[in-house]
């Protein structure tokens, strides 16, 4: 096929398709309709002489000619792109895109606080956050960074570190304690009623504790389990239980008595938020610029 102007635009569109494996999403990022895209991708197919897409009503998957062709066009696209992304040096205002992907403590208390300043100075920049705590794979999800608890980034990122280190408390109403009491050792919470934690791998957290050279795993009990921190802390200020946090989740409840700590001596020390992306590309300037703005302002330290 020899190469024409629209062949380039229909190879970017199918991309775009094979990344988000839905011709609505697809449609949506690249701002065009879903039967333009359509079209598009089958007049590529009809050009090429061969099917790139598996499409049902319910699923779209990629034919074995269309993972060969989506690893043969990755690199050299993501060179165009970055390419492209070199000419924020000649602009006054820089401009492009960011995808990031962040759990929900992440995006209250360390993205939330930046926003405001970060877009008045960078009028230009768009950022999306998908907030979620699941454990994703930023390059297969389309996104160009994430950010996770440093000890949670996978081994083959880049890891750029947003935050201080953490403390991780356990937690429980002055009701609960008055009624239960507060345990002493780590060992003392299977008598109590615990909120568990569901992390983004679908397994069931272990409470980690720490004193000096000893070191506990308690696997607790309860009625309750949240994956998400936020309706785990709702119960626990009504008396539900107790709950492992980090500090910065329940810095207010602690200073207006709402909650208090148990088992202080155990209280580890983890490591704090880090951004992190994909060794094999470049870094899109915006999200240097976003990156550099988070540490800057140091909204949980740093």
């Amino acid at each position: 096929m020899p190469p024409r102007r629209s062949n380039f635009a229909d190879l970017s569109y199918f991309l775009e398709i094979a990344k988000h494996r839905n011709f609505r999403r697809a449609a949506l990022e690249l701002e065009i309709s879903a039967s333009a895209l359509s079209h598009a991708l089958r007049g590529l197919e009809e050009r090429l002489g061969l099917r790139l897409l598996n499409r049902t009503s319910r699923s779209v998957t990629l034919t074995a000619a269309g993972e060969a062709l989506q690893s043969a066009l990755a690199r050299p696209f993501d060179e165009i792109n970055s390419a492209l992304d070199v000419l924020n040096r000649f602009r006054e205002t820089p401009r492009g895109r960011v995808r990031l992907s962040v759990p929900t403590e992440a995006a209250q208390f360390l993205i939330g606080p930046v926003m405001a300043t970060f877009l008045d100075r960078y009028p230009e920049i768009e950022i999306e956050f998908s907030v979620n705590n699941r454990m994703i794979d930023v390059v297969e999800g389309g996104f160009d960074a994430g950010i996770r608890y440093g000890g949670t980034v996978p081994q083959d990122m880049i890891a750029q570190r947003l935050s201080a280190d953490v403390r991780w408390l356990v937690v429980g109403a002055p009701s609960y304690l008055e009624r239960y009491g507060a345990p002493l050792h780590p060992d003392d919470l299977q008598a109590h009623r615990c909120v568990r934690i569901r992390i983004g791998d679908d397994s069931i957290y272990r409470w980690e504790f720490e004193r000096g050279d000893e070191k506990f795993e308690v696997n607790v009990q309860g009625g309750l389990t949240v994956d998400q921190g936020q309706i785990g802390l709702a119960a626990v200020k009504d008396g539900a239980g107790l709950m492992y946090v980090a500090d910065p989740m329940v810095r207010e409840y602690l200073r207006d008595g709402t909650m208090r700590t148990v088992l202080d001596d155990w209280a580890p020390l983890g490591p704090g938020f880090h951004a992190y992306y994909s060794s094999r590309r470049q870094v899109p300037a915006a999200l240097r610029l976003f990156i550099d703005h988070v540490r800057e302002l140091r909204p949980l330290g740093l």
